[in-house]
């Protein structure tokens, strides 16, 4: 009987089990997953869970009858992979016969080492995370966050929704800066300040003051200190890839795929955080660390290893959606190489708004903001572009 293994057991790693089931698949499934929880829903940690609003049961991911008949090994980390012997080796010596397997590892929270251990300050990645930033969430207290990405935005949002005092660093001139572009990314920026939040970008943190194991003060490179209770530390994540080391699985940021998921290695290939897609119209690799990418490609990738139809399908373009300070704000595509943005609907100025991006003539990404309806005709627009033929359509997988 065939053996398909999947290392992660988080969105994009249920959603290949699903996919694998879907399309066909009856041999051997098994899950390995490092958290000792089953899947969950990791969008609602910065918001209502953060907030009280939703519980742990809330955030399952399961349906009452998946009927994947699955193998779960949660709790356990991958360590290696051998490519000769189709073997992924675990942490606890076990050794997995994997004669085709999705890699979807996800990524890690990138740390600031002089915070190892200090007792107020965190990330916020896993639900464990999420349940000690609760505990340290209260009305009037001082939130510095560091990094003005969709964890530590939403974060503030909810920060200020509970009554505590934010201050968001970030190193760039604005939030979202790399995403949204230079046209757009002060409209985010705006709604923090409107909503009382203390928004220092271009900035820099020098070091912190600790005392009895907590952090009291965050020094900055200008010379401020900023009086905390508690330290968000927002600065992005690392796709964890270490354990491929060896394997042949070609690897830079993320495992270098091609633009269906297929990496270095035969049998193999790797959807969500910490897989980097080829794409033929931008040119390049790119690793999209959103819900969307981890649930709709996770079909294409275990097609194109099953050899089912879906594996031809093209990926859809990069979305996201982000809730902040009451807002909703939705992004599709691609900003990088935009030269001009246009106003379907309202301005920045407004409350409702909704912007498409060109390169030249061509559309290449939109963003809505609390417009629902048109932003959705807007990407699907931009879904059937990018099912076009591009002009190159070789997908190179090698770093």
């Amino acid at each position: 009987m065939d053996s398909l293994v999947i290392v992660g057991a988080s969105l994009a790693g249920l959603s290949a089990a699903r996919a694998a089931r879907r399309q066909g698949f009856t041999g051997r499934l098994v899950i390995v997953g490092s958290e000792p929880h089953r899947p969950y829903d990791r969008p609602p940690l910065s918001k209502a869970f953060l907030a009280g609003d939703l519980g742990a049961e809330d955030l399952s991911l399961e349906g009452p009858d998946e009927g994947l008949d699955a193998e779960w090994l949660l709790g356990r980390t991958a360590t290696a992979f051998d490519p000769v012997t189709r073997e992924v080796v675990l942490d606890d010596g076990r050794r997995i016969r994997a004669e085709k397997l999705v890699i979807a590892t996800g990524a890690t929270a990138r740390e600031l080492p002089q915070l190892a251990g200090v007792g107020n300050a965190t990330t916020l990645r896993t639900l464990d995370d999420a349940h000690r930033l609760r505990e340290l969430l209260v009305p009037g207290g001082r939130l510095v966050v560091i990094g003005a990405g969709f964890i530590g935005a939403e974060t503030a949002s909810t920060a200020r929704r509970l009554g505590m005092a934010v201050t968001v660093l970030e190193r760039s001139a604005a939030p979202l800066a790399g995403v949204l572009g230079p046209y757009l990314a002060p409209v985010v920026a705006q709604m923090h300040r409107s909503a009382g939040v203390t928004l220092l970008c271009g900035t820099t943190v020098e070091g912190f003051t600790l005392l009895d194991g907590r952090v009291s003060h965050v020094h900055l490179t200008d010379g401020r200190a900023l009086p905390a209770d508690v330290v968000l530390v927002g600065i992005g994540a690392q796709p964890n890839v270490a354990w491929l080391a060896g394997s042949g699985v070609a690897v830079a940021d993320g495992v270098v795929c091609d633009h269906a998921g297929r990496t270095t290695v035969p049998d193999v290939v790797a959807v969500g955080d910490c897989a980097a897609w080829w794409s033929p119209r931008t040119g390049s690799h790119e690793r999209i660390e959103h819900w969307h990418g981890a649930n709709g490609r996770a079909a294409v990738a275990v097609g194109a290893l099953l050899g089912h139809q879906d594996g031809t399908r093209p990926a859809e373009p990069p979305y996201f959606w982000s809730d902040q300070y009451g807002t909703r704000l939705q992004f599709a595509g691609s900003a990088a190489h935009a030269e001009t943005v246009a106003y379907e609907h309202g301005d920045p100025s407004e409350d409702e708004f909704l912007a498409v991006y060109y390169a030249g003539t061509e559309p290449v990404a939109v963003l809505g903001r609390n417009q629902p309806r048109r932003f959705t005709r807007w990407r699907k627009h931009l879904t059937k572009l990018a099912a076009q033929p591009a002009a190159e359509t070789a997908v190179p997988v090698t770093s």
